[in-house]
């Protein structure tokens, strides 16, 4: 199967590395400058699961030449969707698979008015990866999850032959009975983390040490859940208690990548945040079905005018 990574910044870069350490026929389409560095640096990892320092193929954005591919992994932020879309347009043949690992929902709109819904697959990841200064890939703690399946949850031949794909890799990689459970899991989490370590500007243990801490980290899951449960997708009870205890965490240094690329200046996404697609959606769905969500709607106010500061700076 041929494999073409849409980013090579810290999440494709990552589970794209592991698939191609492990032999699977994957090149990474990224931007110019990307490219440059690896193919003169190659693409370094290093992780509590090994280190790795790799010479895949790199095309840039605008080189692909009509070459296609059997599945396109999308691994960039929700903010560079137009343009991850008009980059693989040319990669991809009639049976072509898709697999976005963007955060929320709202992509696979996009995504199914732009290329069809029957070529879009479900799919998710939980990791907490950077990269560094130099552009290598610095995997922060031991997990490495990622999750795909079909959206309707048929166990068809693509799955199947994406699961032969992931099987042996240096990664917790396999298929989902039930992706869009799954995806509203974590949703709920990443909103939840998110909303309150950016409106906090500080990491769990630190909410947690500060007044009514954790009665608002609890307030802000209560509310998301509500959401979820409101479209049929409550979490499941053990997801729930693991999300409720990571979040509750005393002395846990835990935070949202959309915090750290606040407080660097969000890196090559220029202090870019995804404030739209993890918490602004999250609202609209909230109140399509009259579901109050007061703290979620301070927290999204505090991103939009980050965003309206960053915005006047440039």
């Amino acid at each position: 199967m041929k494999v073409l990574i849409l980013g090579a910044g810290a999440t494709g870069g990552y589970f794209g590395g592991r698939l191609f350490e492990a032999g699977r026929d994957v090149s990474f389409l990224v931007r110019e400058r990307r490219a440059g560095l690896l193919r003169a640096n190659g693409l370094v990892i290093r992780s509590p699961q090994g280190n790795a320092r790799l010479k895949p193929p790199v095309y840039a954005v605008g080189g692909l030449h009509k070459k296609t591919f059997d599945l396109v992994i999308l691994a960039c932020k929700a903010y560079d969707l137009d343009s991850a879309l008009t980059a693989i347009s040319p990669a991809l043949g009639p049976e072509t698979m898709v697999l976005p690992l963007l955060n929320g929902l709202r992509h696979f709109e996009t995504l199914d008015e732009r290329f069809g819904a029957e070529r879009i697959l479900g799919g998710l990841c939980s990791i907490a990866v950077t990269l560094d200064s130099e552009g290598a890939v610095e995997h922060l703690s031991p997990m490495h999850v990622l999750r795909f399946g079909e959206r309707d949850g048929r166990r068809t031949r693509r799955i199947d032959a994406l699961d032969a794909l992931f099987l042996g890799i240096n990664a917790d990689a396999r298929p989902s009975e039930n992706i869009v459970q799954a995806l509203w899991e974590k949703w709920v989490m990443l909103a939840s983390l998110a909303g309150m370590t950016c409106l906090m500007r500080a990491n769990i243990g630190e909410i947690m040490a500060a007044p009514e801490g954790e009665s608002l980290l609890l307030q802000m899951l209560d509310e998301c859940t509500a959401v979820a449960a409101a479209h049929d997708c409550a979490p499941r009870a053990a997801v729930l208690d693991g999300t409720r205890k990571m979040l509750t965490e005393t002395g846990s240094k835990f935070t949202a990548s959309m915090l750290r690329d606040i407080e660097s200046g969000g890196g090559q996404g220029g202090g870019r945040i995804e404030a739209d697609h993890v918490v602004g959606d999250l609202i609209t769905r909230a109140a399509g079905k009259n579901i109050a969500t007061p703290l979620l709607r301070i927290a999204y106010t505090h991103l939009k005018a980050y965003e309206a500061r960053l915005k006047r700076r440039k």
